[in-house]
């Protein structure tokens, strides 16, 4: 018998009503500019989406020259670096990508410069509780340092960027620890490990399956839905990471016949269609769920970071100042029109304080193995519902509007209400009542993505609490819906 995992979610949305179409207004429609019509060259007014895409051209025009890109949120324009020593004769290079709409500006560090000195940490300063990645922003190497780094680790470390010269790197200090965010309890079930699922996706052989955190992958064979429950999912131990370059896994539903839904729950019957997988961009705006804290948003702070956990090393990760916690491992780290970017791997700091967050990519995770995730995945033959915009992503909304799930088999796997993590779900959109997720009922769409607990302030406000609605951390059950969490 086909397993459906859509049916109780789409119930769900149906009772779900107003209050999550008005709530969903604040993600979806109009939510990003699309490029300014215009002939002239110079810097356009850029979605976030057509700026990643624009970026990845422009360094493989720009070669040599180009220094890092970052996206302006506030001017909403791309920046492209180049390096002022090797633009000589390249005035045509980069007419075209001012024509193009990028903003260029000269800097002192080439991007090769930037990728040796990182290489020149990892030689030398591969210190547990430290992490670095690329800050085009600043042209510099951004090297943190968490709590445990002192004494001789921390002048190990302090001298090493001293060493790579003026103007190549800052070093700063972290008030946490930086850890893989995996714990016993909630959302998706392996043995004694709790973690969640990231995005559905469709594997090579046509079958469905989700990515989740390598770290989760490596530590348990098959998943469930509930804690003690018949597994959903088994790992794919050939190509699961962990610690090495990357931090992701593949787990293939063991039912070929379920359909998994392309979205990413916000709870109270809100969904996000997820078309694509999208590249990560500096200064892009970014949302995470998660299954202990809910929505959070923030921005991506660097790329290709490499963080030295208490495990090992992971390498080729994104860096965001998005706020996660234990149980968040895994989840879904999303753009607002509609591209999957990454899956929770660990940080330090929470969502009291904040810190630091990083992610794996979802693009070198689906290149890995092999999947597809969004339009370019139609997961056991459902079509995309919903109107869910261009599988490109680009500048395009995710138009599917509160309550409709892409059915395209990639999206978040969504579960509803099986674990009991804390609070019931709130109103996203600000209502002040702790909204019943439906407690027990297991969502139909394919593991980890968890109701949420505390989203309530909406999409767009970066995951603070609507005015009236309470955060509850212990109690009542939580609907995990699709996050892949699993890492904290």
């Amino acid at each position: 018998m086909s397993h459906k995992r859509a049916t109780k979610r789409k119930a769900f949305i149906a009772a779900g009503g107003v209050a999550a179409l008005g709530a969903a207004a604040l993600i979806l429609p109009n939510a990003m500019a699309s490029q300014t019509e215009s002939n002239q060259a110079g810097p356009k007014t850029l979605a976030a989406s057509d700026a990643s895409v624009l970026a990845s051209q422009l360094q493989k025009t720009l070669g040599e020259a180009f220094a890092g890109a970052y996206y302006d949120s506030g001017d909403k324009q791309l920046v492209v670096n180049v390096d002022g020593q090797r633009i000589e004769g390249a005035d045509n290079v980069l007419a075209q990508a001012e024509q193009a709409g990028a903003e260029i500006r000269e800097v002192d560090n080439s991007w090769s410069e930037l990728k040796a000195g990182a290489a020149t940490l990892k030689k030398q300063a591969t210190v547990p509780g430290t992490a670095w990645a690329i800050d085009p922003r600043t042209n510099k190497i951004q090297v943190t340092a968490d709590s445990t780094v002192t004494g001789e680790n921390w002048d190990t470390v302090e001298s090493t960027v001293k060493s790579l010269g003026a103007g190549m790197a800052t070093v700063k200090k972290s008030a946490g620890t930086f850890k893989p965010f995996l714990e016993g309890g909630d959302a998706i079930f392996g043995g004694g490990a709790r973690c969640s699922a990231g995005f559905n996706v469709t594997n090579a052989d046509g079958t469905p399956g989700f990515l989740t955190a390598g770290h989760c992958g490596v530590v348990e064979a098959e998943w469930s839905e509930e804690e003690g429950g018949a597994p959903i999912g088994t790992v794919d131990a050939e190509t699961a990471t962990f610690p090495g370059v990357g931090d992701f896994a593949l787990v293939k539903y063991n039912d070929p016949a379920t359909q998994a839904a392309s979205t990413v729950d916000l709870g109270n019957g809100q969904t996000v269609n997820i078309n694509a997988a999208g590249e990560a961009t500096v200064g892009l705006q970014v949302f995470r769920m998660g299954s202990t804290t809910g929505l959070a948003d923030g921005q991506v702070t660097g790329l290709d970071a490499t963080v030295n956990y208490p495990e090992g090393t992971v390498t080729g990760l994104i860096q965001t100042n998005v706020c996660a916690e234990p149980g968040d491992s895994g989840g879904s780290l999303f753009t607002q029109d509609g591209q999957a970017i990454g899956l929770t791997s660990g940080g330090s700091g929470d969502c009291t304080v904040g810190g630091e967050t990083f992610f794996q990519p979802v693009t070198t995770a689906l290149a890995a193995v092999g999947a597809t995730i969004g339009e370019g995945g139609a997961g056991a033959g459902e079509e995309a519902a919903g109107g869910a915009g261009d599988a490109a992503g680009a500048g395009e909304e995710a138009a599917g509007g509160a309550g409709e799930e892409a059915a395209g088999g990639a999206g978040a796997g969504q579960e509803e209400g099986a674990a009991a993590a804390g609070a019931g779900e709130q109103a996203v959109g600000g209502a002040g009542d702790a909204g019943d997720a439906g407690a027990g009922d297991k969502g139909d769409a394919g593991a980890g993505d968890k109701g949420d607990k505390g989203d309530a302030g909406a999409v767009a406000g970066a995951g603070d609490a609507g005015a009236g609605q309470e955060q509850q951390q212990g109690a009542d059950d939580q609907g995990v819906d699709q996050q892949g969490n699993a890492g904290r």
